[in-house]
């Protein structure tokens, strides 16, 4: 697994929403843009970590910022996600996880004690140029969205 480092380009992609639109990453050219890798629609991180993005939207959008979340699960999934939580941000699928993988967001991780090939729960800032501002690798859900919040701030004073 390759992590992406500050500073390099953010690998472009297309993938379907929950309402099986085609989104692309170079659709928000111009804007910073939060992309987030979670592993599954409907388990309690995921819930956690997707509930704290929406809750902040309005924040994010304020500082010209999209935020896309992204994980294997198809678009039926992440629409019954959406319509459960109310969830107000884009959700793309990536069944292949070709794109986590190009973000250094998939490959080995421990899960209960075994080593598992998997969603590693990653986040990236990428700069309305399109490189990468921040990562994000590992994290824990919980606060995760404020903290990526907290950094667009500091990176847009700079």
């Amino acid at each position: 697994m390759k992590k992406l480092e500050t500073g390099s380009v953010a690998p472009t992609f297309r993938a379907l929403d929950s309402q099986n639109t085609e989104f692309s990453l170079a659709d928000f050219t111009g804007k910073y843009v939060v992309v987030y890798f979670y592993p599954k629609d409907n388990t309690p991180g995921c819930t956690l970590e997707a509930q704290d993005f929406s809750a902040l939207l309005d924040e994010f959008s304020a500082l010209d910022c999209v935020v896309i979340g992204i994980s294997p699960d198809s678009p039926k999934s992440h629409n019954n996600f959406v319509t459960k939580y109310g969830l107000r941000h884009v959700l793309l699928c990536d069944s292949d996880k070709s794109i986590a993988s190009s973000y250094g967001a998939y490959g080995e991780k421990m899960m209960y004690g075994k080593k598992v090939m998997g969603i590693i729960r990653s986040s990236f800032l990428i700069n309305p140029q399109g490189n990468i501002a921040k990562t994000y690798y590992n994290i824990r859900a919980k606060g995760h969205a404020q903290e990526v919040l907290d950094d667009l701030r500091i990176i847009q004073e700079k």
